[in-house]
């Protein structure tokens, strides 16, 4: 008879272990699918934040600048040798141009 009881508490034991193991693995996957629902409905919210922001971000930009041109540079006063190497000179000692481009436009406006 021993030998029976013996078997018996096996046999509860081991059914015992899968309704626990059954169990726990029930609520993993309810609690899995829990998380997962939480992190969609986030998603969700996210992307609609992220939606309405750039649609402000539209709606209140300014349209882009339109820039003109810049205006055409006025002609020399004079066309004269003079007043060509006088404007060499105000853009050499504005530094706007160094010395070897000033020697070289110079050259230039001499050599004709």
């Amino acid at each position: 008879m021993r030998r029976r009881s013996v078997g018996r508490r096996v046999v509860r034991t081991a059914a015992t272990t899968a309704v626990i193991a059954g169990t726990a693995g029930a609520v993993h996957h309810h609690q899995n699918q829990k998380y997962a629902n939480k992190e969609a409905a986030a998603q969700e919210q996210y992307d609609a934040a992220y939606q309405q922001g750039a649609a402000d971000a539209q709606q209140q930009a300014p349209p882009p600048e339109q820039y003109a041109p810049p205006p055409a540079p006025a002609p020399a006063a004079g066309s004269d040798l003079t007043s060509q190497l006088q404007q060499l000179a105000q853009l050499h000692t504005a530094g706007i141009l160094s010395d070897d481009e000033f020697a070289a436009a110079k050259q230039k406006l001499l050599a004709g």
